[in-house]
């Protein structure tokens, strides 16, 4: 795992967008397509303003997905993942290969883990960009993480911790209206990724991250598991960075 701290979440986004358009450009260079993973949440503005502003990359040899849906919010909910990414990303990019949305609305969850995760199977991601939870968690793997199975997409509960989260961040109006499952990648099929930068501004992610990268490997930080990846990069700003040794 490669630290690397900056002034100011701007920059720290800045930096880890230049980084994840060099890594794509490198797979361009090599590969027909290359395949990406995308985060949500407050963590990710900087970094994705900056991504699709990128000169350089031909967007249309490019297939994306994201790491987690709330279950039975439609796609049209503020806070629907699905909506950030088409407005942040999707629809800024007309060219893009294709985007694979996770239906989190879907009759049957279940079935709609299987439908995404047989497509995921045959794009290995190449770059995944993506955050760290204030309780440690990486997409929707709540501690205690499950971090055996290999499903690529899983049904998870969302615990009390990251459902404060999602209030904190302006996402829903009272913690009643935060659904309390989700469908998320799980955590073997993010560290198949053959590249992860991960972006966390915040002082309220500093402790989470002296967890991740100074504590012992254990599923109730989900996020010690980066230890684990041989092409992982933490961009953190002083404050997310303030507590690591």
């Amino acid at each position: 795992m490669q630290c690397h701290q900056f002034d100011t979440a701007k920059l720290l986004g800045k930096h880890a967008a230049q980084q994840a358009i060099s890594s794509i450009q490198a797979v361009l260079k090599i590969r027909s397509s290359a395949h990406i993973i995308l985060a949500t949440g407050a963590s990710q503005f900087e970094m994705l303003a900056h991504l699709i502003q990128a000169e350089g990359i031909d967007w249309s040899r490019v297939v994306a997905f994201h790491l987690d849906e709330y279950l039975n919010l439609a796609s049209s909910h503020p806070a629907s993942f699905r909506k950030y990414l088409k407005d942040r990303f999707v629809d800024q990019l007309p060219t893009l290969g294709a985007f694979h949305y996770i239906r989190g609305d879907a009759p049957d969850p279940v079935l709609e883990c299987k439908r995404v995760g047989a497509i995921l199977q045959q794009h290995p991601i190449d770059v995944a960009m993506i955050g760290i939870g204030e309780n440690g968690h990486l997409a929707f793997n709540d501690p205690p993480a499950d971090v055996v199975t290999e499903e690529p997409y899983i049904v998870v509960e969302l615990d009390q911790a990251c459902r404060k989260q999602q209030l904190g961040e302006g996402w829903f109006p009272d913690l009643a209206s935060v659904p309390t499952h989700a469908i998320s990648m799980s955590m073997q099929q993010i560290l198949k990724s053959t590249q992860l930068i991960v972006s966390v501004p915040d002082a309220r992610k500093a402790v989470a991250v002296q967890q991740a990268v100074e504590g012992p490997l254990t599923p109730h930080c989900p996020a010690s598991f980066l230890q684990q990846h041989s092409n992982c990069m933490l961009y953190l700003d002083n404050y997310s960075a303030s507590l690591l040794s």
